[in-house]
């Protein structure tokens, strides 16, 4: 079990290192531009929030970043309000802090346990919605690579996090 719990850190690390590389790699007027809702800020912001979510054993136990605005983390349907963005500065800071909480979150889960603590899942395992985060937040990592490749810049893909 160390090694499954080892990889799944060591992924989260690289993941959101990547999606901090993104947010950085925004221009003031492009981190706030796009196409209501799918905004990059917006993006940015429902990634981190459910790569962080998915670190607790559930909802109830959930702690969520001070700054959070539910309102937010919808990426679409009709009632998506138009919110002010989140500054690439503050995005960068929650990313730092759900680094911070990743080898003490991801220690504290039982990966044997077969329901994820997530209603909106009901048939997958806790180890199996790590998994299912990590695809989650790489593909909002993608949509965001995409508008900064439009704009002349990327993301680097990293195998792992830098460092270790």
């Amino acid at each position: 079990m160390d090694l499954i719990v080892e990889a799944l850190e060591r992924q989260h690390f690289a993941a959101l290192a990547m999606l901090r590389e993104a947010i950085g790699n925004f221009s003031d007027e492009a981190w706030e531009g796009g196409e209501f809702p799918r905004n990059p800020w917006r993006i940015a912001f429902h990634a981190a929030l459910y790569a962080h979510l998915y670190l607790y054993e559930n909802l109830e136990n959930f702690v969520p970043w001070d700054k959070a605005r539910k309102e937010c983390s919808w990426l679409d349907g009709e009632d998506v309000p138009v919110m002010p963005a989140y500054s690439r500065q503050e995005m960068i800071d929650y990313v730092d802090l759900i680094v911070g909480l990743v080898h003490e979150r991801i220690g504290s889960l039982d990966l044997t346990e077969t329901h994820c603590g997530f209603t909106w899942y009901p048939k997958v395992s806790r180890v199996e919605l790590l998994v299912l985060s990590l695809r989650h937040l790489h593909g909002h990592i993608g949509q965001l690579s995409e508008i900064l490749i439009g704009q002349g810049s990327d993301v680097e893909w990293l195998g792992q996090a830098p460092g270790l």
